[in-house]
């Protein structure tokens, strides 16, 4: 497993994230395998949101009540969730916030999170009121650090106006087919080319300058919740001819391939996983640690549907 350092912080994380929304319908031995599955791979983060299972906090009671986590196996593993979202708005409001987390904490059985995103961004935040409960939250030992979700350096920069805590995380989606964090840098000004219409605002560069780690979410989505591409040989068949050669060459899946892709990227991503499955976990971790020459990451790029100008 792949380990990095986060910067403007004293601790490192694993590559690899283990993404709990999809949980909500596993039984607690399925719950717990996949878990189990997890830790032994080397994952030390796990990620949760609030809305995650359809209704508040339904994906963390059913990790909370399943996985029952110890003292050493919680000092050992980061928790990170999210809030923000409401149902038909988003809310940063620090009264919505500090009750978000609340909940978050009794559904976890925790006392404390490692980390907090803020969601998708609310257009109507009030970056002093984001601060009064990031502090409230800090002082009370509820949230050790924070970040964001699917948020642009402008965004970020508002909320840095008034908030005091480092701002460590930004989750965004990324995957080889759905590769705009880097393809439109490759692209930029190029005249009557889709791919270099600009969707994050320099998000890429802003963060390696800023040292704030991308989080991939949906690492091997053909879009936004479109399918997978792994397999899908009718949209994607040059990338999985690729993604086959290189798995044999390397020893590894497919989705390793698909991981080592993101992985590989001097940004030091992390890759959020939505899989249920203990072995997929696996191997991703071993994906982790492939390190891709530059010749073979351009070439999954450009099998992918991408340009090279």
């Amino acid at each position: 497993m792949k380990i990095i350092k986060v910067p403007h912080s004293d601790f490192t994380v694993s590559s690899v994230v283990l993404g709990l929304m999809r949980i909500a319908r596993m039984s607690e031995a399925e719950i717990r395998a996949l878990f189990d599955a997890a830790i032994e791979s080397g994952v030390t983060m796990i990620d949760h949101a609030d809305v995650y299972g359809g209704a508040p906090h339904v994906c963390e009671a059913r990790f909370g009540e399943a996985v029952k986590l110890s003292a050493s196996d919680r000092a050992r593993i980061m928790i990170q969730s999210k809030a923000g979202i409401r149902p038909g708005y988003f809310d940063f409001s620090s009264e919505h916030i500090i009750a978000a987390v609340d909940g978050s904490l009794k559904a976890l059985r925790t006392e404390y999170l490692d980390v907090l995103l803020l969601h998708r961004p609310d257009t109507l935040v009030e970056p002093d009121d984001v601060a009064k409960a990031f502090d409230t939250l800090h002082a009370a030992g509820k949230v050790r650090h924070f970040g964001v979700s699917n948020q642009t350096p402008g965004q970020i920069e508002l909320l840095k106006s008034a908030v005091r805590q480092p701002l460590l995380f930004n989750q965004v989606q990324l995957s080889i087919a759905h590769a705009n964090l880097f393809a439109q840098g490759i692209a930029a000004n190029m005249d009557g080319l889709e791919q270099s219409v600009s969707r994050d605002v320099g998000l890429l560069d802003y963060s390696r300058l800023k040292g704030m780690t991308l989080q991939a979410w949906s690492p091997v989505q053909k879009g936004f919740f479109k399918g997978v591409f792994i397999g899908d040989r009718e949209n994607y068949a040059e990338l999985n001819v690729v993604m086959d050669e290189l798995a044999e060459k390397y020893a590894v899946t497919p989705m390793g391939i698909a991981i080592a892709w993101i992985t590989r990227h001097p940004a030091n991503l992390q890759v959020v996983l939505g899989t249920t499955k203990p072995d997929r976990v696996r191997e991703s971790a071993t994906g982790s640690d492939v390190v891709l020459t530059r010749q073979e990451w351009y070439r999954l790029f450009t099998a992918a549907g991408h340009k090279l100008p």
